[in-house]
């Protein structure tokens, strides 16, 4: 398999395998933050929710993009961490993936709505920081840049979902003060009696998009934790889209060239110097090897990741030194350098179709499984009150809009902590904080606090472990 020995190709498998029990165990964590209002609500009957949930999950991995699968590729720079002894890679792997199935399975048991992505993106930090103690370590273990964009994401959505439903549900209270509607809006389901149609259809509609857009944010993150492995197990076939025509990138490297010799290496400190040609000398490598192909497939196994290093460190180092102002490039110079990378990207950043459809299939399926517990404490325990059909719709409805915008810009963000705050902001806007129970929101805010500290040690000290027995 893959040209691999036995024990590896077996690890490969395993490592695989616990990437779909990933995205799994992340569908029937994350699956009430989809379907809690509706059934709360009397919408739709809870099986008859999650089973559409999880459709609309399957939908939203293989229709979402590839954006966010791909940050989480780059978050941990694969190219810096991989050697040629394959057991390296498969201990940075099995700890990152046992350490974020571990922590989501706890969490869930526990029944607190815990965010899937803090614990994979801080078991991927782990691995980043415990490698930079080795020896060998050289270069950048952690793309920092990707580091500081993913955190300001997770650490500002649930913050958004919160003021951004308090506001929907002043506007909603306000455009409907003493109509009919109003009436409906903000009174408590009735027993086992679903809403009127109109309120249901809104209900129906904000939890198909919560569960579309959770499957084109989260869902990709299985992706990317997919394409991780290949990429670090078996580089030879999966470093680079072996689909894609490269027969017009010698040309794109050499107006790249052509633009990088101009810059004044006299006004640059010695370090930017020597990244300047370091640069050049990657766009000479890249020249050769793609002058001779038509496609990606056609470069030698041996080389592929070679070439990948090349494109990702290229990438990094470029757009920073295009941003210091001792660097003085037109806007036109600039403008190929970028159009330049994003050609160059193609080659790297790709998902084959079958893998979408073993992450969708998983996220799904869990989407149907293991509900319960967390649908519980988002519809009776964050608040003192039983969720109203507009607090539902509010939260559901910002929900959906932050992740749908998130998963556009590619940025990972929490489905759990942005309706959790969601849920936590309509309560507060119906009766202020004293709405609040307090053992949820601090059970909620205690996980969200330590998850990635944990996930950090737990993953970084697996990864050593591993390092040491592979």
């Amino acid at each position: 398999m893959f040209e691999l020995e036995t024990s590896h190709a077996i690890l490969l498998v395993l490592c695989l395998f616990a990437v779909c029990a990933f995205e799994f165990v992340n569908g029937f964590h994350d699956t009430a933050n989809a379907v809690a209002t509706v059934i709360y609500t009397h919408t739709l009957k809870p099986w008859v929710a999650v089973i559409w949930s999880g459709t609309w999950n399957f939908l939203g991995v293989f229709f979402g993009g590839i954006t966010v699968a791909m940050g989480i590729v780059n978050l941990l720079p694969v190219e810096t961490l991989v050697d040629q002894n394959i057991s390296h890679s498969i201990a940075m792997v099995l700890s990152l993936l046992l350490t974020a199935i571990f922590w989501n399975l706890l969490t869930w048991y526990l029944g607190i709505p815990c965010s899937s992505s803090h614990t994979l993106i801080g078991s991927i930090f782990g691995v980043g920081l415990a490698f930079s103690f080795l020896p060998e370590a050289s270069g950048d273990a952690l793309n920092w840049a990707k580091v500081e964009e993913t955190g300001l994401s997770l650490l500002i959505s649930p913050l958004f979902g919160f003021s951004v439903t308090i506001i929907l549900m002043f506007i909603l209270r306000s455009a409907t003060k003493k109509t009919e509607a109003g009436d409906a809006l903000f009174k408590e389901p009735k027993k086992n009696q679903p809403p009127p149609w109109w309120i249901r259809s809104i209900l129906f509609i904000t939890c198909t998009l919560v569960s579309f857009f959770h499957g084109s944010n989260d869902g990709q993150k299985g992706v990317g934790l997919f394409m991780l492995v290949l990429i670090g197990i078996v580089p030879g076939y999966f470093a680079l889209n072996g689909a894609e025509n490269v027969t017009a990138l010698p040309a794109t490297l050499v107006k790249m060239e052509q633009v990088l010799v101009t810059v004044d290496s006299t006004a640059l400190s010695k370090p930017d110097r020597k990244t300047l040609d370091t640069m050049l000398y990657y766009v000479n490598d890249l020249k050769a090897h793609f002058a001779q192909t038509t496609t990606a497939e056609s470069i030698e196994k041996a080389k592929k990741f070679e070439v990948r290093k090349d494109i990702m460190v290229l990438d990094r180092n470029l757009r920073a030194l295009m941003k210091k102002e001792e660097v003085r490039l037109s806007e036109v110079d600039k403008e190929k350098l970028t159009a330049g990378l994003v050609d160059l990207r193609k080659v790297t950043d790709y998902s084959p179709t079958w893998v979408l459809l073993f992450i969708s299939c998983s996220l799904g399926i869990g989407t149907m499984i293991g509900w319960k517990r967390i649908v519980k404490t988002i519809g009776e325990k964050i608040g003192k009150e039983h969720l109203t059909y507009a607090q539902g719709a509010s939260a559901e409805f910002v929900a959906a809009s932050t992740i749908g915008l998130s998963s556009y810009l590619g940025m990972p963000v929490s489905t759990t902590h942005v309706l959790s705050s969601g849920i936590a902001g309509s309560m507060v806007a119906s009766k202020g904080i004293k709405n609040l129970q307090a053992d949820t929101v601090r059970n909620i805010l205690i996980a969200w606090l330590f998850t990635v500290p944990v996930v950090v040690i737990m993953s970084g000290g697996l990864f050593l472990l591993f390092r040491a027995i592979f």
